[in-house]
């Protein structure tokens, strides 16, 4: 089990989704992934769901804020979201909300957008940390930038949160932390393919795991294939949140 109780600043940390509609998102993970809703409730209504897989937590939902597509983010760890998004835009990009505390005590977040338009978020961990599970099945294991520009946003990334690169060329990277070690990806947008950071879960079988989310009601937007690190495929939630899938699990905590 890959479990975690902490995140060096500079590491994904977090993931969630922003829905239209919290109840029908929130039965689709269910159903797909297993996970188990912990709602945060004000008078009543559901603010937000962190899911839990075994009683860890492993990715949040959440109703969107305005106007746009239903998508996750992936968050960052952060030891102060205030001087991060000062970084973000001395680099560059645009501020769109934060430093903004969570109640309770849970943290603190920020959201920006990078030069080339993807959004991506910033967590500074209270009582709740991030995901508590990684790398294994139900779990997210990858990050990856689609970019118009990847050698822009490699230099974008690298000024904001220090990451080196490996196999770092026009088509993309691998962005790495401080000791070296793979941490997410970027490659440059296909035709038609927005600025975006994709999340991408560790499932045990690629193939069943696609034919269920159609079965949910779901779409495929790639086809299960034989990706490098194992079998992998690209789906959209009823709703339109696009996440790959992939029988990852091989990869290090």
């Amino acid at each position: 089990m890959a479990t975690r109780d902490s995140y060096a600043a500079g590491t994904p940390s977090w993931v969630d989704v922003s829905v239209d509609d919290v109840a029908a998102a929130t039965a689709f993970y269910q159903a797909l992934f297993g996970w188990e809703p912990d709602t945060m409730e004000v008078d009543g209504q559901v603010i937000y769901t962190n899911f839990r897989l075994d009683g860890r937590t492993v990715a949040g939902l959440g109703g969107k804020m305005g106007p746009m597509p239903d998508a996750w983010t992936v968050y960052v760890a952060s030891d102060d979201v205030g001087a991060a998004l000062d970084a973000v835009t001395a680099a560059g990009g645009q501020v769109v909300a934060g430093p903004m505390d969570v109640p309770d005590g849970k943290g603190t977040f920020g959201l920006f957008a990078d030069p080339n338009g993807a959004f991506c978020g910033l967590w500074k961990a209270g009582t709740h940390i991030g995901a508590e599970r990684v790398n294994e099945p139900g779990s997210f294991v990858w990050n990856e930038l689609a970019t118009p520009d990847a050698p822009s946003s490699v230099a974008f990334y690298s000024a904001v949160f220090g990451w080196g690169e490996s196999s770092g060329n026009e088509a993309g990277a691998v962005f790495t932390d401080p000791d070296g070690r793979p941490i997410c990806g970027a490659h440059t947008a296909g035709d038609g393919e927005p600025p975006f950071w994709s999340v991408w879960f560790a499932v045990d079988d690629c193939d069943a795991t696609v034919a269920r989310v159609q079965e949910l009601g779901g779409s495929v937007l790639v086809a299960p294939n034989d990706m490098g690190f194992g079998r992998g495929a690209v789906v959209a939630a009823p709703g339109g949140a696009v996440f790959g899938v992939g029988d990852m699990n091989q990869l290090d905590d």
